[in-house]
């Protein structure tokens, strides 16, 4: 990790700034600049903002519940933000290696379940069903021996995530 300090520190930085100073530096910039430019030389607008306090609270009565619900669309409503998500494990082979590798022991444990069940309950396994195991079992064995970490089998198989994913 400490070879790597000097990106680690600029990435905490772009953080820091972007997360909160930004923020907070564009949104009291923004406001001093629409009632000091505009507000104060249009005569109608300066009848419902005559100083830039009662303007600062307007803002912050209808702007933040304004921007929680445009914020709210944005994760819960809209398509955005699972492209985002789609995004990051595109890009991201480590994140994409933990998807993957979550996905493939679901796969595991619901076939281990329905033979356990089965085991339980005296039953013989079907040739299908023995077939299905055996295919699940060469599958993993695949992605252990094949799979690095930058390799395109992880991208390949989420993208057929991603197909089989209804939103």
């Amino acid at each position: 990790m400490t070879r790597n300090i000097g990106f680690r520190g600029w990435m905490y930085f772009r953080q820091g700034w972007s997360t909160y100073f930004a923020f907070v530096f564009a949104a009291v910039n923004t406001m001093v600049v629409t009632y000091y430019l505009a507000i104060e030389n249009i005569p109608f607008l300066k009848d419902f903002f005559p100083t830039f306090y009662i303007y600062f609270i307007v803002m912050v009565l209808v702007g933040v519940p304004t921007l929680i619900l445009v914020g709210y669309a944005h994760f819960k409503k809209t398509a955005s933000y699972k492209a985002e998500a789609d995004i990051f494990y595109e890009s991201n082979p480590h994140a994409l290696r933990s998807l993957v590798n979550t996905e493939l022991l679901l796969e595991l444990n619901l076939q281990l379940s329905k033979i356990l069940i089965k085991i339980l309950n005296n039953e013989k396994l079907s040739e299908k069903e023995i077939q299905e195991t055996d295919d699940l079992k060469k599958t993993l064995e695949t992605y252990l021996t094949e799979r690095s970490v930058n390799e395109k089998k992880d991208i390949e198989y989420f993208k057929e995530l991603i197909k089989k994913t209804k939103y």
